[in-house]
């Protein structure tokens, strides 16, 4: 999944500048948590390709931090390009803490007053026709925190939807926004609205809940996969 990849190519940044997450929890009791993904795929990379990623923590203000992720193939075409909102986290309140300049500092990122704002994803509306489908969230779900891992809500968020539709479109854009974290043990409710009014660009709304409370949301645009011709 390509959120799987962005979380590792940050993670790799991370470890390469010395602030990695152990490294911020042991020295500072905190951690980076990602809060919304802006996808924009131009063509997603075929199997057994080889790809090169990118990415650099670009601006920041007192609380937010803007990183941007490039994703291009060996001709060294623009495939993906991504932009995210970070935070710093206390690992102990789970509350957002003021960015430290200490550990912002060896990102070379520039300080802003503003950052970037990435669209909201829609909201699921109560007339709009809902598939629901329930999961138990289980050990392998969850990072070191004892939270479920953020690549984890995609992957419920498509699995609400028909496989026949997965096999014959693929994603064009995706807004993604993850609000309240979701424990070991709790159950979640992955629900989709699918709009379909314009079938050249269908877009689905998503929600993750779990005990009512929204723990993801999203808003997918797709595109009908093209098959390609031999040459």
């Amino acid at each position: 999944m390509l959120i799987n990849i962005l979380i590792l190519a940050s993670e790799h940044q991370n470890e390469n500048l010395g602030m990695d997450q152990t490294f911020l929890i042991d020295h500072y009791g905190i951690g980076w948590v990602v809060t919304s993904y802006s996808i924009h795929i131009t063509e997603l990379p075929q199997k057994d390709s080889v790809v090169k990623m990118t990415t650099r923590g670009t601006s920041y203000n007192r609380y937010f931090a803007f990183r941007e992720f490039w994703l291009h193939d060996q001709d060294d075409n623009e495939l993906v390009k991504v932009e995210s909102i970070w935070v710093l986290m206390n690992e102990e309140t789970r509350k957002i803490t003021p960015i430290n300049k200490d550990v912002i500092a060896p990102y070379q990122s520039e300080n802003v007053r503003r950052i970037p704002r990435l669209p909201r994803p829609e909201r699921i509306e109560p007339h709009d026709d809902v598939t629901s489908k329930e999961y138990q969230v289980r050990w392998s779900d969850i990072d070191f925190n004892g939270h479920v891992n953020n690549s984890r809500y995609p992957e419920w968020m498509l699995d609400s939807l028909p496989m026949e539709f997965l096999n014959n479109h693929e994603p064009a854009n995706i807004d993604i926004r993850f609000e309240n974290e979701v424990k070991y043990g709790n159950r979640v409710t992955s629900s989709v609205v699918v709009d379909s009014s314009d079938n050249a660009k269908i877009k689905t709304v998503h929600e993750i809940k779990s005990n009512d409370v929204l723990s993801a949301s999203a808003t997918i645009v797709w595109k009908e996969i093209q098959v390609k011709g031999n040459d």
